[in-house]
């Protein structure tokens, strides 16, 4: 017992100081993770750690696929479920035929033999996907799409590994298989929606934030064990546990604002936070802990050294290869329809090759090579040729995409357009509250407490709207000075504290209050600039459509103050953002200025709309309607 607990330790020890050192470095910690795996699996001190299909498929896949799950929004899911459909099925079986003919070929083995392998490789790792990907900054849509690819191809992968290890051993006619991919899609999401009803109703009762976050550590099991555990024999098939936790977890994070209290959330998120950080970081250092037990195998192989090495390279060409064939067919055939192609516009080709390229496969892949039994012929070399994709695809494509991403000019989230839809949704959200304080809370609470509540709610909002300028604004110079009044607060309540005068219950309690405002603190996002824009920045969406304002308000006026708002000229004032009136060309200051001019003219005057009169934004606003365009 003491020499597990002592190799687990070390192993999370090693994963925690390796993922450090990368993120010091900026260099990819999964890759440096797997590196010092492969180096470690050599040294004659590191024990055997041996991945096990029970290891991986019951004990770190569900809760990997659930801490996903709960990030994914169901909304964004939806609205990209042809292309993940596309990929989590059709790419993963298209895969797994192209890569059996070759095996088949290549190393003279039954089809059901080289369909096993091919299922086994075909499926892309949610972890190294999206690891890399919201690394390099990829576009949000394509994070979309890989997300729910990869959450939903092992449930694919593995029901074809299953199939093709009954063709292996017997017969599997056309409709066991049909029949079988119904029964583990349709009994997985079934399972699904159960565990997220019963899930939610349970969760609706409970009060306790620690029992909360315990049941939601629970769910990934509650969905996977139960999938697993149904048998039918008549077909040989089960339901998918894998889709069965990516069901539950989607729905139960769409749901949970109104499942959980605020406080609840964070906690939730935090602990998923911190298990998704362990065991992601964890399954790296254990495929790369895994290439001395699989060389050492070879031994038992009568095939050639060459004819290993050849196949192996030939299978590693052919996934990379597969994927670049199916991605672009099938992201650009289906907008041939124009109904298609009106809802959905044709994306740029660098963003489609990105797509196709990242397809790093991981864990999942050496978990159910070991499914094959062992009197599969070659099986050594399957694991091998297993492994050399999974590794060949985290170098090649792992490393190469951040060049690509330099070369092809793909552009990632913009942060300005972040800000633009993040204040936009502020000024929805203050104006709900506002109209709440004026129709249901005014005359019953003091003027002093009316005013405490407006000015919070609007120095929330406006706080946003700054962000879209490039200077330091008050509210960032606000949020660093809080920050350091925090520290010293802090210093204080310590000193407090060892002096032993005060219960400790107390102290926790204005500690947990400190720590929660340095946590709301709206400060810069860590890695934000303030540079300029090649093109202007535009609203989001076509909020025109619901403003006839903002319809007519096309034509660009000539600015009467080109140099600055018109009253703090005037009156020798400092402003923050300037504004451009869209009918009269009046130029005043934003609301986080001291004067709001611009506010203040648009009620002077009834001009409904103005434009903003920075560099490089075009976004415009309807005082009267509240929409931006």
């Amino acid at each position: 017992m003491v020499d597990i607990a002592l190799t687990i330790v070390t192993l999370l020890a090693i994963v925690v100081a390796v993922s450090a050192t990368a993120s010091r470095f900026s260099v990819s910690g999964p890759l440096l993770l797997m590196a010092v795996g492969i180096v470690g699996s050599f040294l004659s001190f590191v024990p055997d750690v041996k991945l096990t299909p029970e290891l991986v498929l019951v004990g770190l896949l569900p809760p990997l696929l659930y801490a996903a799950s709960i990030r994914t929004s169901l909304i964004d899911f939806k609205a990209n479920r042809r292309p993940i459909a596309l990929h989590s099925v059709g790419l993963v079986l298209f895969t797994t035929a192209g890569v059996g003919l070759l095996v088949w070929a290549m190393l003279d083995v039954p089809l059901a033999v080289g369909f096993a392998l091919g299922a086994v490789v075909a499926p892309p790792d949610a972890v190294a996907a999206t690891a890399i990907a919201r690394r390099v900054g990829l576009p949000r849509r394509v994070v979309t799409i890989l997300e729910g690819e990869s959450l939903v191809n092992d449930a694919t992968a593995i029901v074809t590994v299953r199939t093709s290890i009954a063709a292996i051993s017997g017969t599997v006619t056309a409709w066991q298989v049909g029949l079988g991919f119904v029964v583990s899609a349709a009994g997985g999401v079934l399972i699904g929606l159960v565990v997220a009803f019963v899930v939610t109703k349970i969760r609706q009762r409970i009060e306790d934030n620690v029992t909360d976050v315990a049941v939601s550590l629970l769910t990934p099991w509650i969905a996977y064990l139960p999938a697993e555990a149904i048998h039918i024999n008549g077909i040989d098939s089960q339901p998918s546990g894998v889709l069965a936790v990516v069901v539950a977890g989607i729905l139960l994070g769409h749901r949970s604002p109104l499942i959980q209290s605020g406080s609840s959330r964070l906690f939730e998120q935090t602990n998923w936070a911190t298990i998704s950080y362990v065991l992601e970081n964890t399954v790296f250092l254990l495929i790369g802990l895994q290439v001395r037990a699989i060389v050492n195998n070879l031994d038992q192989s009568s095939l050639s050294a060459m004819r290993i090495t050849t196949a192996c390279a030939a299978v590693l060409a052919a996934v990379i290869v597969l994927r670049i064939v199916w991605v672009f067919p099938a992201t650009f055939v289906p907008r041939l329809i124009p109904r298609i192609a009106a809802a959905d516009p044709r994306p740029p080709a660098s963003t489609t090759f990105m797509v196709a390229w990242t397809g790093m496969r991981g864990v999942v892949t050496l978990a159910a090579v070991f499914l094959l039994p062992a009197n599969t012929p070659e099986r050594e070399v399957l694991v091998l040729m297993a492994f050399v994709v999974t590794v060949g695809t985290l170098l090649i494509q792992g490393l190469t995409i951040p060049l690509l991403v330099r070369i092809l000019k793909v552009p990632g989230p913009d942060e300005h357009e972040d800000h633009l839809q993040e204040a936009t949704v502020y000024q929805s959200v203050t104006d709900a509250g506002m109209f709440y304080l004026d129709n249901d809370v005014e005359g019953t609470v003091p003027d002093d407490v009316m005013h405490r509540l407006r000015e919070r709610a609007s120095d929330r909002t406006n706080a946003v709207w700054e962000r879209l300028g490039g200077v330091e604004t008050p509210s960032a110079q606000y949020s660093s000075l809080r920050a350091r009044m925090l520290d010293r607060e802090r210093e204080e309540l310590l000193r407090i504290r060892d002096l032993g005068t005060v219960d400790q219950a107390v102290l926790t309690r204005v500690m947990n209050a400190l720590d929660v405002e340095e946590a709301i603190l709206d400060r810069l996002s860590e890695g934000e600039t303030t540079s300029g824009r090649e093109t202007d920045l535009l609203a989001p969406g076509d909020p025109e459509a619901a403003c006839e304002h903002l319809k007519a308000a096309c034509a660009y006026p000539a600015p009467s103050t080109p140099t600055g708002c018109e009253e703090c000229l005037r009156d020798g004032e400092d402003w923050v953002h300037l504004r451009l009136c869209m009918e009269c060309g009046h130029v005043g200051c934003c609301d986080s200025s001291v004067g709001k001019h611009m506010s203040g003219h648009f009620e002077e005057t009834g001009h409904p709309v103005m434009r903003s009169f920075e560099p490089g934004e075009a976004w415009r606003w309807c005082f009267v309607d509240k929409a931006s365009g």
